[in-house]
Protein backbone atom coordinates (compact mmCIF):
# COMPACT_ATOMS: atom_id res chain seq x y z
CA UNK A 1 0.00 0.00 0.00
CA UNK A 2 1.42 3.39 -0.80
CA UNK A 3 2.71 5.33 1.81
CA UNK A 4 2.14 9.08 2.35
CA UNK A 5 2.91 11.73 0.37
CA UNK A 6 5.32 14.50 1.60
CA UNK A 7 4.33 17.01 -0.45
CA UNK A 8 0.87 17.42 0.68
CA UNK A 9 1.81 16.51 4.41
CA UNK A 10 3.95 19.95 4.19
CA UNK A 11 1.43 21.91 2.24
CA UNK A 12 -1.52 20.75 4.84
CA UNK A 13 0.88 21.68 7.31
CA UNK A 14 1.69 25.20 5.64
CA UNK A 15 -2.53 25.40 5.88
CA UNK A 16 -2.60 24.58 9.48
CA UNK A 17 0.03 27.27 10.38
CA UNK A 18 -1.05 30.32 8.75
CA UNK A 19 -5.18 28.87 10.16
CA UNK A 20 -3.66 29.18 13.70
CA UNK A 21 -0.46 31.75 13.35
CA UNK A 22 -0.06 35.42 14.55
CA UNK A 23 -1.82 36.68 10.89
CA UNK A 24 0.38 36.98 7.66
CA UNK A 25 3.73 35.51 7.82
CA UNK A 26 6.85 35.42 5.73
CA UNK A 27 8.11 32.19 4.09
CA UNK A 28 11.07 32.47 5.98
CA UNK A 29 9.05 32.49 9.16
CA UNK A 30 7.28 29.80 7.84
CA UNK A 31 9.94 27.48 6.67
CA UNK A 32 11.61 27.71 10.21
CA UNK A 33 8.16 26.96 12.46
CA UNK A 34 7.98 24.08 9.80
CA UNK A 35 11.93 22.99 9.71
CA UNK A 36 11.75 23.44 5.90
CA UNK A 37 14.26 24.79 3.56
CA UNK A 38 13.09 27.87 2.31
CA UNK A 39 13.32 27.18 -1.11
CA UNK A 40 10.74 24.01 -0.20
CA UNK A 41 8.63 26.42 1.68
CA UNK A 42 8.48 29.50 -1.16
CA UNK A 43 7.38 26.34 -3.76
CA UNK A 44 5.15 24.95 -1.86
CA UNK A 45 3.80 28.66 -0.70
CA UNK A 46 3.54 29.82 -4.74
CA UNK A 47 1.85 25.84 -5.66
CA UNK A 48 -0.79 26.99 -2.83
CA UNK A 49 -1.23 30.79 -4.37
CA UNK A 50 -1.80 29.11 -7.89
CA UNK A 51 -4.81 27.41 -6.63
CA UNK A 52 -6.09 30.03 -4.29
CA UNK A 53 -5.33 28.42 -1.26
CA UNK A 54 -3.11 30.82 -0.57
CA UNK A 55 -2.76 34.46 -0.45
CA UNK A 56 0.70 37.01 -0.77
CA UNK A 57 0.29 40.52 0.53
CA UNK A 58 2.03 42.94 -2.18
CA UNK A 59 2.51 45.34 0.44
CA UNK A 60 4.87 43.08 2.76
CA UNK A 61 5.39 40.40 0.46
CA UNK A 62 3.55 37.63 3.57
CA UNK A 63 1.00 35.06 3.13
CA UNK A 64 -2.47 34.77 4.51
CA UNK A 65 -5.24 31.59 3.88
CA UNK A 66 -6.71 32.90 0.49
CA UNK A 67 -10.55 33.03 -0.95
CA UNK A 68 -10.19 29.65 -2.54
CA UNK A 69 -10.32 27.27 0.77
CA UNK A 70 -14.34 28.85 0.63
CA UNK A 71 -14.78 26.65 -2.04
CA UNK A 72 -14.46 23.56 -0.63
CA UNK A 73 -17.71 23.50 1.15
CA UNK A 74 -20.13 26.12 2.68
CA UNK A 75 -19.03 27.21 6.14
CA UNK A 76 -16.36 24.56 5.78
CA UNK A 77 -18.25 22.02 8.08
CA UNK A 78 -22.12 21.13 7.99
CA UNK A 79 -23.81 23.37 10.36
CA UNK A 80 -26.53 20.87 11.74
CA UNK A 81 -22.86 18.70 12.84
CA UNK A 82 -21.35 22.03 14.49
CA UNK A 83 -24.61 22.68 15.80
CA UNK A 84 -24.60 19.61 17.41
CA UNK A 85 -21.35 19.31 18.62
CA UNK A 86 -21.45 22.79 20.41
CA UNK A 87 -25.00 22.66 21.92
CA UNK A 88 -23.98 21.78 25.54
CA UNK A 89 -20.63 23.86 25.42
CA UNK A 90 -23.01 26.86 24.34
CA UNK A 91 -25.22 25.97 27.11
CA UNK A 92 -22.79 25.76 29.92
CA UNK A 93 -21.11 29.07 28.46
CA UNK A 94 -24.52 30.69 29.04
CA UNK A 95 -24.96 29.54 32.58
CA UNK A 96 -20.96 30.75 33.54
CA UNK A 97 -21.25 34.05 31.93
CA UNK A 98 -24.47 34.85 32.98
CA UNK A 99 -25.08 36.32 28.91
CA UNK A 100 -26.38 35.56 25.53
CA UNK A 101 -24.30 33.19 23.61
CA UNK A 102 -23.78 33.29 19.75
CA UNK A 103 -22.41 31.00 17.33
CA UNK A 104 -21.75 32.23 13.79
CA UNK A 105 -20.41 31.30 10.26
CA UNK A 106 -19.32 33.27 7.24
CA UNK A 107 -22.13 32.39 4.25
CA UNK A 108 -22.49 34.44 1.26
CA UNK A 109 -24.87 37.01 2.59
CA UNK A 110 -22.63 37.56 5.67
CA UNK A 111 -21.85 36.76 9.15
CA UNK A 112 -24.41 34.64 9.98
CA UNK A 113 -25.72 33.42 13.51
CA UNK A 114 -26.49 29.66 13.24
CA UNK A 115 -27.06 28.78 16.74
CA UNK A 116 -28.23 31.33 20.18
CA UNK A 117 -28.54 30.45 23.67
CA UNK A 118 -30.54 33.19 24.90
CA UNK A 119 -29.54 35.30 28.68
CA UNK A 120 -29.90 32.71 31.62
CA UNK A 121 -31.93 35.57 33.45
CA UNK A 122 -35.80 35.11 31.81
CA UNK A 123 -36.13 38.39 30.68
CA UNK A 124 -37.73 38.94 27.37
CA UNK A 125 -35.23 38.18 24.44
CA UNK A 126 -35.65 37.94 20.69
CA UNK A 127 -34.17 34.93 19.11
CA UNK A 128 -31.03 35.79 16.48
CA UNK A 129 -31.21 32.77 14.34
CA UNK A 130 -30.53 33.84 11.11
CA UNK A 131 -29.37 37.40 11.75
CA UNK A 132 -26.58 38.76 9.56
CA UNK A 133 -24.52 40.80 11.74
CA UNK A 134 -22.05 43.38 10.78
CA UNK A 135 -18.16 41.64 10.47
CA UNK A 136 -16.71 44.73 11.09
CA UNK A 137 -18.63 45.85 14.12
CA UNK A 138 -19.31 42.85 15.81
CA UNK A 139 -16.53 40.23 18.11
CA UNK A 140 -18.25 37.64 16.51
CA UNK A 141 -17.79 39.04 12.94
CA UNK A 142 -14.33 40.19 13.25
CA UNK A 143 -13.13 36.77 14.32
CA UNK A 144 -14.69 35.37 11.05
CA UNK A 145 -12.71 38.27 9.20
CA UNK A 146 -9.56 37.54 10.89
CA UNK A 147 -9.46 33.46 10.30
CA UNK A 148 -12.03 32.72 7.34
CA UNK A 149 -10.93 34.29 4.10
CA UNK A 150 -13.75 33.88 2.86
CA UNK A 151 -15.49 36.21 4.71
CA UNK A 152 -16.27 40.04 3.23
CA UNK A 153 -16.59 43.02 5.45
CA UNK A 154 -18.03 44.56 2.23
CA UNK A 155 -19.14 48.45 3.51
CA UNK A 156 -18.09 50.20 6.95
CA UNK A 157 -20.89 51.77 8.18
CA UNK A 158 -21.59 53.45 11.26
CA UNK A 159 -23.74 52.25 14.07
CA UNK A 160 -22.23 54.58 16.80
CA UNK A 161 -19.77 57.02 17.48
CA UNK A 162 -17.12 53.85 18.20
CA UNK A 163 -17.52 52.01 15.08
CA UNK A 164 -14.36 51.03 12.99
CA UNK A 165 -15.25 53.02 9.63
CA UNK A 166 -11.89 52.91 7.31
CA UNK A 167 -10.11 50.02 6.56
CA UNK A 168 -7.23 50.89 7.68
CA UNK A 169 -8.58 50.78 11.73
CA UNK A 170 -10.11 47.32 10.78
CA UNK A 171 -6.80 45.83 9.42
CA UNK A 172 -5.06 46.96 12.57
CA UNK A 173 -8.72 45.31 14.84
CA UNK A 174 -7.72 41.69 12.46
CA UNK A 175 -4.29 41.84 13.34
CA UNK A 176 -4.75 42.17 17.06
CA UNK A 177 -7.45 39.56 16.89
CA UNK A 178 -5.06 37.02 15.08
CA UNK A 179 -2.28 37.86 17.92
CA UNK A 180 -4.77 37.56 20.42
CA UNK A 181 -6.88 34.53 19.50
CA UNK A 182 -10.05 36.17 20.23
CA UNK A 183 -11.97 39.41 19.81
CA UNK A 184 -13.70 42.14 21.49
CA UNK A 185 -16.49 44.79 20.72
CA UNK A 186 -17.45 47.33 23.00
CA UNK A 187 -20.66 49.93 21.84
CA UNK A 188 -19.37 49.37 18.19
CA UNK A 189 -22.83 47.50 17.15
CA UNK A 190 -25.18 49.11 19.64
CA UNK A 191 -24.78 51.78 22.45
CA UNK A 192 -24.51 50.26 25.97
CA UNK A 193 -23.62 46.67 24.49
CA UNK A 194 -20.38 44.91 24.35
CA UNK A 195 -18.92 41.53 22.73
CA UNK A 196 -16.45 38.82 22.80
CA UNK A 197 -15.51 35.93 20.58
CA UNK A 198 -13.32 33.38 20.07
CA UNK A 199 -12.61 31.43 16.76
CA UNK A 200 -13.89 27.34 16.55
CA UNK A 201 -11.51 24.79 14.71
CA UNK A 202 -12.41 22.14 13.30
CA UNK A 203 -10.14 18.84 12.44
CA UNK A 204 -6.19 19.94 11.01
CA UNK A 205 -7.10 23.64 12.96
CA UNK A 206 -8.88 25.55 10.03
CA UNK A 207 -11.45 28.23 11.92
CA UNK A 208 -15.08 27.06 10.44
CA UNK A 209 -17.07 29.65 13.26
CA UNK A 210 -17.05 31.99 15.75
CA UNK A 211 -18.95 31.45 19.23
CA UNK A 212 -19.14 34.88 21.47
CA UNK A 213 -21.53 35.99 24.24
CA UNK A 214 -22.82 39.42 24.39
CA UNK A 215 -24.40 41.83 26.94
CA UNK A 216 -24.38 45.12 28.75
CA UNK A 217 -21.07 46.89 28.87
CA UNK A 218 -21.14 47.68 32.14
CA UNK A 219 -21.08 43.82 33.08
CA UNK A 220 -18.82 42.41 30.33
CA UNK A 221 -16.33 45.47 30.78
CA UNK A 222 -14.71 47.04 33.73
CA UNK A 223 -14.87 50.74 34.50
CA UNK A 224 -12.50 51.36 32.38
CA UNK A 225 -14.45 49.83 29.54
CA UNK A 226 -11.86 47.76 29.21
CA UNK A 227 -13.19 43.72 28.40
CA UNK A 228 -13.00 41.80 32.16
CA UNK A 229 -10.27 38.96 31.15
CA UNK A 230 -12.91 36.29 33.08
CA UNK A 231 -14.95 36.71 30.51
CA UNK A 232 -12.51 36.21 27.84
CA UNK A 233 -11.21 33.22 29.40
CA UNK A 234 -14.53 31.70 29.55
CA UNK A 235 -15.58 32.19 25.81
CA UNK A 236 -11.91 30.75 25.03
CA UNK A 237 -12.29 27.75 27.11
CA UNK A 238 -15.48 26.94 25.40
CA UNK A 239 -14.25 27.49 21.87
CA UNK A 240 -11.59 25.03 22.86
CA UNK A 241 -13.99 22.78 23.77
CA UNK A 242 -16.24 22.53 20.66
CA UNK A 243 -12.95 22.14 18.95
CA UNK A 244 -11.74 19.06 21.38
CA UNK A 245 -15.73 17.73 20.41
CA UNK A 246 -15.19 18.24 16.63
CA UNK A 247 -12.03 15.95 16.53
CA UNK A 248 -13.53 13.09 18.13
CA UNK A 249 -14.58 10.98 15.69
CA UNK A 250 -18.49 10.03 16.70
Amino acid sequence: MPGPIQSIERAAAVLRLLARGPGRMAVGEIATALGLAKPTAHGILRTLQGVGFVEQDPATGKYLLGAGLGELGADHLDVNVLRARAIHRADALAARAGESVRIAVSRPEGVTVVHHVFRPDNTDQLLALGEVLPAHATALGKVLLAYDAATDPGALPAFTRRTITDRAGLDRAITEVRRAGWAGEVDEHRSGEAGIAAPIRARGGLVVAAIGISGPTDRLCDTRSQIRSTAVDQVRAAAAAIHRDLTVPQ
